[in-house]
């Protein structure tokens, strides 16, 4: 009984976060619109409506016994019930602890189900307390305006409960959990290749048929021949008298072949029959796997505004963080995704998002003097690019990306040797941004400048057989496009044959497929190229890049070659292949546990015919090439590497305790380590020894570490030397302080994590 408690209860609780959830994203998305400037009737009903949300919250709280929970929200409830009897009037400082207590709703709403409690978590009391601060600051607030105007305080308006008229009309819903709809998914999926199948022996019957009627054409071809002879062995057997049983042979013969004729018309009309069945039930069950696995995709597709709810939220604290105005516009939110796309992309979608407002979006100051609004714009549009893909567009009006910027950056970080970026166009040189290490940020934070996020969103996109690139007009912002597929299971995909091989290329990333002549086929710098639409596009074979063994081909009449032009991100290559042989449904096989990464192959698909086709990973198989193109001849001998050198580190720090730790961290990083315990005695030390990086503490006496930081910099013999600050002041005043004296990263505390700190270190020495 126990046992059956225990389980009750983990449902309810599951049942109830999925509610909570709902509830506080409303109250969230509620609070965003109170920060706009609404008429007083439409202020009016939001407040309703998130007085309502706070309230059902909270009596779901009570029902499951989360009392930390149930008295954030009754605290939360008083606030909204004062708002709606004009008791207290809307202000920054009002909204500020408001969106303090979802996300203390959003982290309580976390730790149910991992065995911590909600107290251990998260110090309900002061919340509690900071929450009726502002209560009653915004009431004092209230009353001295109120005493100033002398008007009296509006009646407070009746709560009602909308009659049945008045509720909107919705379908009705059950709730099933994800993993049986999945389940559900994968057996629709593998009807597919039943409907392959199907498919494939319709066209064998087909081509049965085909070739029975034509041995009986080229047979009614030779019927008088057969005629006559049968005449001429009857007649020369009487003529010479020979035996009886002699005499049998030609008749038996005749009669075989008249009955042989008659056998062969009508084995094809059968197989025709067949033919026509087989096409019929091919038919059929093509339709109805397609209505089901169209009904099934439906099921598990999700309006984009599901993964959408938190963005506005985050834009507001990300801007009021550094002390810029945003507003976030979004378009195209009900078209639906399916929801394991979703789920993927929010993580990438909120970097980007993240992006436009760090990098993107302007001070206010700054906007103004460039004649802008002081207020940037973000825009999140979704649109349908074809009958199975949707695009992503986010875009700002900021200040834009300098392609030169980008370039140096990439050159810094040995992202790109000089040479290989010389005849590139800008299109190519932003597309650098998504590469590892590549960013134009001054200093590296706990927000940006690690040169990761973007070269991530792309990963991501490209495993989910997506494509993302990115436009800008400097002084006018940038846009990124992303274009992913509508769902995971199937896609349109390109078969074609290469080293007697059969693979299945993505649609997506296919540009164009082509016949061409071989004397368009031209070398630049001892690489083979073609000219499209203007440009250069190195050409590569498909069986070198894949290690296949090359067959001799027999050339075709016109000389003629055939290519597919593959493109993702800033690389675009050619590849020639044997045979482009159609474009065609594809339903996707994962490879397994063994083989989870195999170069160049994402998966697999197995035809009608019951044989399985690799399917080639555009983006891995574009490295690949790039790989083979620039490798070193074979049989060079490789030059020896020299051993690595210890680096060492100067950590300047006044609290033995912090110093410690640091100390102990890089040490066991392989990093020597020396301490100063403030900014004069870290000078001393670096004028006496030589050190590759200095990790400084800012707040310490005699010297702090901004001043240690700004003479460091000063200093001829040392002004390249990489500095990291790490320390507990986290306002952006303090950040840009940082930028400004010449540090190499700023690091807080609050959210400090050592692999932060090691991997910091690791991209500047």
């Amino acid at each position: 009984m126990v046992r059956k408690d225990n389980g009750f209860q983990k449902k309810l609780l599951e049942t109830f976060k999925v509610e909570a959830t709902e509830h506080t994203q409303a109250i969230s998305s509620g609070l965003i619109e109170l920060e706009k400037t609404l008429a007083a009737d439409e202020q009016t009903k939001v407040i309703e409506a998130v007085f309502r949300e706070a309230h059902s919250l909270k009596g779901a709280a009570r029902a499951v016994n989360l009392r930390e929970i149930e008295s954030i929200c009754h605290s939360a409830e008083s606030v909204f019930a004062a708002l709606k009897r004009k008791e207290i009037a809307l202000s920054p400082a009002l909204f500020d602890g408001l969106h303090d207590v979802v996300d203390a709703l959003g982290k309580l709403l976390g730790a149910i189900g991992t065995g911590v409690s909600g107290a251990q978590m998260l110090p309900v009391a002061e919340v509690l307390r900071r929450l009726d601060g502002v209560l009653k600051g915004a009431t004092a607030r209230s009353a001295q305006e109120g005493g100033r105007e002398g008007q009296a305080t509006p009646p407070p308006p009746e709560l009602r409960q909308p009659s049945s008229a008045e509720k909107p009309a919705s379908a009705e819903t059950v709730r099933v959990a994800t993993a049986r709809l999945d389940a559900l998914l994968f057996q629709a999926e593998e009807l597919l290749a039943a409907k392959l199948t199907a498919h494939q022996r319709s066209v064998e019957i087909r081509e049965a048929a085909g070739a029975l009627a034509a041995f009986r054409k080229e047979r009614s071809k030779i019927a008088s021949e057969v005629k006559s002879l049968q005449f001429a062995l009857q007649k020369g057997a009487r003529r010479d008298g020979t035996q009886r049983t002699t005499d049998m042979q030609p008749r038996k013969l005749a009669e075989f072949l008249d009955s042989e004729s008659a056998f062969v018309g009508s084995f094809e009309a059968r197989l025709s029959a067949l033919a026509r069945s087989a096409e019929h039930d091919q038919r059929l069950l093509g339709a109805m796997v397609d209505g089901l696995l169209d009904d099934m995709k439906k099921a598990l597709m999700l309006p984009v505004s599901s993964a959408l709810e938190i963005f506005p939220k985050l834009v507001r604290d990300l801007s009021r963080d550094q002390k810029k105005e945003t507003e976030l516009f979004v378009r195209g939110a009900d078209i639906e995704i399916d929801r394991r796309i979703l789920e993927e992309m929010r993580d990438p979608l909120i970097h980007v998002v993240r992006n436009c407002v760090d990098h993107g979006i302007e001070t206010p100051e700054e906007r103004k003097r460039k004649g802008k609004p002081p207020c940037g714009t973000i825009t999140l549009a979704v649109a349908r690019k074809n009958g199975s893909s949707v695009e992503i567009l986010v875009s700002d009006d900021g200040a834009g990306i300098d392609a030169k910027r980008v370039l140096e950056a990439a050159l810094n970080a040995g992202v790109v040797a000089r040479d290989e970026v010389a005849d590139r166009n800008e299109r190519e040189l932003l597309a650098l941004v998504f590469r590892s290490g590549v960013t134009t940020s001054p200093i590296i934070t706990d927000l940006s400048g690690r040169g990761l996020g973007l070269a991530i969103v792309r990963e991501k996109v490209e495993r989910l057989g997506g494509a993302i690139a990115v436009e800008t007009q400097p002084g006018q912002g940038t846009a990124f496009r992303v274009v992913l597929p509508l769902t995971l299971a199937t896609f349109r995909g390109i078969h074609v044959r290469a080293g007697g091989v059969q693979f299945v290329i993505p649609t997506i990333y296919v540009e164009q497929a082509a016949r061409v002549k071989r004397g368009e086929i031209g070398t630049v710098e001892n690489r083979e190229t073609i000219r499209r639409n203007g440009q250069a596009v190195s050409l590569a074979r498909l069986s070198d890049v894949l290690e296949l063994p090359r067959k001799r081909s027999v050339e075709r009449p016109e000389d003629t070659v055939q290519m597919v032009i593959l493109g993702s991100a800033d690389r675009r290559i050619a590849f020639l292949v044997d045979e482009i042989l159609e474009e065609r449904e594809v339903l996707v096989k994962p490879l397994g546990r063994q083989l989870s990464r195999v170069r160049n192959i994402a998966g697999a698909t197995v035809l009608g015919t019951g044989k399985a086709i690799p399917i080639l990973d555009v983006p891995d198989l574009l490295k690949s090439a790039a790989k083979a193109a620039t490798a070193p001849a074979a049989g060079a001998a490789p030059i020896p590497e020299a051993a690595p050198e210890t680096r060492s580190v100067l950590v300047a720090e006044d609290s033995i305790t912090a110093r410690t730790l640091l100390k102990n961290i890089l040490e066991s990083a392989g990093y020597r380590v020396q301490t100063a315990v403030d900014g004069i005695d870290a000078l001393t030390r670096l004028k006496s020894e030589r050190f590759d990086l200095v990790v400084s503490d800012v707040d310490m006496p005699r010297m702090d570490g901004f001043d240690l930081t700004a003479r460091i910099r000063a200093d001829k013999g040392l002004g390249e030397l990489p500095i990291v600050l790490v320390t507990a002041l986290e306002s952006r005043e303090h950040r840009e302080r940082g930028i400004d004296v010449g540090a190499n990263a700023y690091i807080v505390k609050s959210s400090f994590d050592q692999s932060n700190l090691l991997e910091v270190i690791r991209r500047l020495i």
